[in-house]
């Protein structure tokens, strides 16, 4: 039997400060009613002076290796999905093997916004299906509040900061990663981007603290994409693995929009008790969502559960993973 890659771990990291929508009223012209009605969204986590990804990652290959009884020497590679690292260079996965012990480890970033975290993870799957490596984390995430202008209320009622991981290891009883979807179309950046800070258009005296140096975001315009998009991929993955609504145990769905979940599951024809959200909690923290989710529903997950992540994301970049669950918590 081929090899297949397995989530055999997994953990998350959140900052201790809370950001509420009653906090948020008293920076920008916005109020709770509003933000919940059109996103989910009750508090947000936001790191406190000084914490960084790097941080957080850490945390989370700590609390990995914990759990599976491992010691950080034992991993092989760790990738980072983030837009948010904690230089341009070295990659946060670099630090990350530093801070959390994982000293025999190598890796990189990836950049794909929302999308990060299933990007990373299938591109972890290479490594473990090819027999290259028996350990590989991928962690998802992001500190969005580096990035956000909290003058700027479309934006920072969205984003929180936050970050989870897995750990990939070899299966031949067929659970694991068993197919992918994963798309993107660059036509879409101007929608959703950080215009300043890269080469195209660097920092400079004059736009430093101007509205290109933050999170710029059409909403309108991210919606009807994430919506169609996000429900079209997820309906084909099912398709193409011949899979009914009742085949499906769970649904984690990037934590963008809770109109966007909703419309994702309908269209998977899913109830409500089969989709992981906790929006309400964390808000949008882009590529750590999905495997946030993972973290606080572990328990619940059981040995051979048929489970579809879902993620839309700036570039535009989207995609579904369709894997089966592979340990009972």
């Amino acid at each position: 039997m081929n090899i297949s890659a397995a989530i055999t771990a997994v953990h998350g990291a959140v900052p201790e400060k809370v950001l509420s929508n009653s906090d948020l009223e008293k920076m920008v012209d916005t109020n709770d009613e509003w933000i919940v009605s059109r996103t989910g969204i009750k508090e947000r986590r936001i790191v406190s002076d000084g914490e960084t990804l790097s941080d957080l990652g850490a945390e989370v290959v700590k609390g990995i290796c914990e759990k599976r009884g491992i010691s950080p020497l034992e991993i092989d590679m760790i990738i980072v999905g983030t837009v948010t690292g904690d230089y341009r260079f070295p990659s946060t996965s670099n630090v990350i093997c530093y801070k959390s012990g994982a000293t025999n480890a190598w890796g990189y970033d990836v950049s794909a916004a929302c999308s990060g975290f299933i990007y990373t993870l299938i591109t972890g799957q290479q490594f473990i299906a090819s027999g290259q490596h028996k350990k590989v984390i991928v962690i998802g995430g992001d500190i969005m509040s580096s990035i956000v202008s909290y003058k700027d209320r479309n934006t920072c009622v969205i984003f929180g900061d936050g970050a989870g991981g897995v750990l990939l290891e070899p299966n031949n009883e067929g659970n694991g990663i068993v197919d992918s979807i994963l798309k993107a179309d660059g036509a879409g950046k101007e929608f959703l981007i950080q215009k300043a800070g890269g080469s195209a258009h660097p920092v400079t005296e004059e736009n430093i603290g101007t509205p290109e140096t933050f999170v710029y975001q059409e909403g309108r315009t991210v919606f009807k994409f994430a919506v169609t998009n996000m429900a079209d991929v997820s309906a084909e993955i099912m398709e193409k693995n011949n899979l009914k609504s009742e085949d499906i145990d769970w649904l984690v769905p990037h934590q963008a929009n809770l109109r966007i979940i909703d419309a994702t599951a309908n269209r998977m024809g899913l109830t409500k008790e089969k989709v992981m959200i906790n929006i309400e909690k964390y808000g949008n923290t882009t590529s750590g969502t999905i495997p946030l989710c993972l973290w606080e529903w572990e328990k619940k997950l059981k040995k051979g559960d048929n489970i579809v992540l879902a993620a839309f994301g700036g570039g535009f970049t989207w995609g579904s993973v369709y894997l089966k669950w592979a340990y009972n918590s």
